[in-house]
């Protein structure tokens, strides 16, 4: 659990920095900070789309996760848990934001590959590399998403300690199911979403990508026979 605890620690840190910056900078500066997390997120998107091998397991992927997700209602549940949140620690006027910065860094911390593999490695061999260089990015993200987003991107780090600790304490069972093709499916679906967050921090869109999340453990499953 080293490798999630420094991931944590990292994100705690980051978001503390960012509300530093948060009070000082111009309202102007935060909306370009916004819109440039926005892009790099799209950028980081579409880069790692590419490693898909198999369209079709790309769309039956999120075909099925995007009905498992929002029969679940995934999106409104965490949505639900930055809302109450806010009732217990957001300032008047800045209830949005809080919940917008707890469901967004939640979700960027946690989509993709390096959060699955890394999280993996360290469970199964106590390698905590992959998971160390996720921590440097998650820090930097961190204080730029707090500088914009505010005090809810500092909640977001009990979240990725339960999401990743729970794939470190899942690992010998997960090991095998994931396999190279399976890990590139994976991190193609993955990066789909990551690239709908970014339409979503642009505002561009306001899709519910956490409906979609199921997606990613769906696609590593068909993996296996497709």
């Amino acid at each position: 659990m080293l490798g999630v605890i420094v991931n944590t620690i990292a994100v705690i840190v980051g978001s503390l920095l960012g509300l530093i910056f948060h009070k000082a900078v111009p309202e102007r500066i935060v909306k370009a900070v916004m819109i440039g997390i926005g892009l790099c997120t799209i950028y980081i998107g579409i880069s790692n789309m590419l490693k898909g091998e198999n369209t079709l397991i790309l769309i039956i992927s999120l075909v099925i996760g995007a009905i498992i997700g929002t029969l679940l209602d995934i999106d409104g549940a965490i949505t639900r848990v930055g809302d109450s949140l806010t009732r217990r620690f957001g300032k008047k006027g800045k209830t949005s934001s809080l919940t917008e910065g707890f469901v967004t860094a939640s979700l960027l911390f946690c989509i993709g590959a390096m959060t699955i593999v890394g999280s993996l490695n360290s469970g199964l061999t106590g390698d905590h590399e992959m998971i160390f260089t996720k921590s440097l990015l998650d820090l930097i993200s961190a204080i730029m998403l707090s500088a914009s987003l505010g005090i809810g991107v500092l909640f977001s780090a009990a979240f990725v300690f339960v999401f990743q600790g729970a794939i470190v304490m899942l690992a010998t069972t997960l090991q095998p199911f994931l396999t190279s093709h399976a890990i590139a499916e994976l991190t193609c679906v993955g990066s789909v979403i990551i690239l709908a967050l970014g339409l979503n921090i642009l505002g561009i869109t306001r899709l519910k990508v956490a409906n979609y999340l199921p997606a990613i453990i769906v696609a590593p499953i068909l993996a296996q026979f497709i």
